[in-house]
């Protein structure tokens, strides 16, 4: 059973495909129990999430329903054998909410991670500093000392990136860039910073400028993640002010997929969007000096 007795991101994910392929199949929950010598019960559980399917029952089911492609049936088992494995993060578990270590889950698989952020700078660019003052200007009071172990997760999701784990897109609103919401000196560190993070072949940064109008109240800030060779979202998460919400229904991810097409359209190419970062940078120092 996924740890808790909650499901994983991934117990979960593995579920949701088994649950389709069934219903692709035209199998009712009865046939499946049969078919891995189980209760209709425990399918129920293998497709919520609650309980981790094993690879055997993953490999009967899917021979069941057939589902023959290799690369569907490796990912499925490898989903299998991973479910309960511990994450780095879950040594910093009691300072983070569930929902935020599902986030990081989604990211720790992803392939290709893609993220709009129009007040903030991505978490996965952020520089300790910049993290620091933004967790701290937070609503709710936050102890020095969890901020450190805030801090220290944000950079451990980075490494994701620094090793070039997965490909990552982020698109960020003009304004987070032109009007820093902390002070000079750590927000020219921070643009710095996504300048440099910028030049990795698996990094691209866009900035959506203000001519592009309304189109970034389009939606709040989402990441959408594949775990695929294609980019195309499997899952996305969006924060808000109680916590990170995961969307994975079809219909939602296909709506979020339209929304991150066109807010890349409109952002600038990624080499006009380091020249205006450059030029900021320049400002500020002159500013400064």
């Amino acid at each position: 059973m996924p740890a808790g007795g909650r499901p994983t991101v991934r117990s979960r994910r593995l579920g949701t495909a088994l649950r389709q392929y069934r219903h692709a199949a035209s199998f009712d929950q009865p046939q499946a129990a049969e078919i891995i010598a189980a209760s209709q019960a425990r399918v129920s559980r293998l497709e919520s999430g609650h309980v981790t399917a094993r690879v055997i029952e993953v490999r009967l089911l899917l021979d069941a329903y057939g589902v023959d492609d290799p690369e569907v049936r490796s990912k499925l088992e490898e989903l299998a054998k991973h479910s309960k494995s511990r994450g780095w993060w879950l040594e910093h578990a009691a300072h983070l909410r569930p929902d935020y270590v599902d986030h990081i889950a989604l990211e720790d698989d992803a392939t290709y991670i893609r993220e709009w952020q129009p007040v903030l700078v991505p978490g996965l660019l952020q520089t300790p500093m910049y993290a620091e003052a933004v967790i701290s200007a937070g609503p709710d009071y936050v102890a020095p000392e969890v901020i450190a172990q805030l801090v220290k997760v944000r950079r451990g999701r980075q490494a994701k990136i620094g090793e070039g784990g997965a490909s990552y897109t982020a698109i960020i609103w003009e304004a987070v860039i032109a009007h820093p919401l902390v002070s000079v000196e750590i927000h020219r560190e921070q643009l710095a910073a996504i300048l440099e993070v910028g030049r990795r072949k698996n990094v691209t940064v866009q900035v959506l400028p203000f001519s592009a109008g309304a189109l970034a109240a389009a939606s709040s800030a989402f990441s959408s993640f594949s775990f695929d060779t294609e980019p195309a979202a499997e899952a996305v998460t969006m924060e808000n002010l109680r916590g990170t919400s995961v969307l994975e229904a079809p219909e939602d991810l296909a709506a979020y997929g339209n929304t991150f097409d066109l807010l890349r359209s409109a952002a600038l190419t990624p080499d006009a969007s380091s020249k205006y970062l450059r030029a900021i940078v320049r400002t500020l120092k002159e500013d400064s000096s």
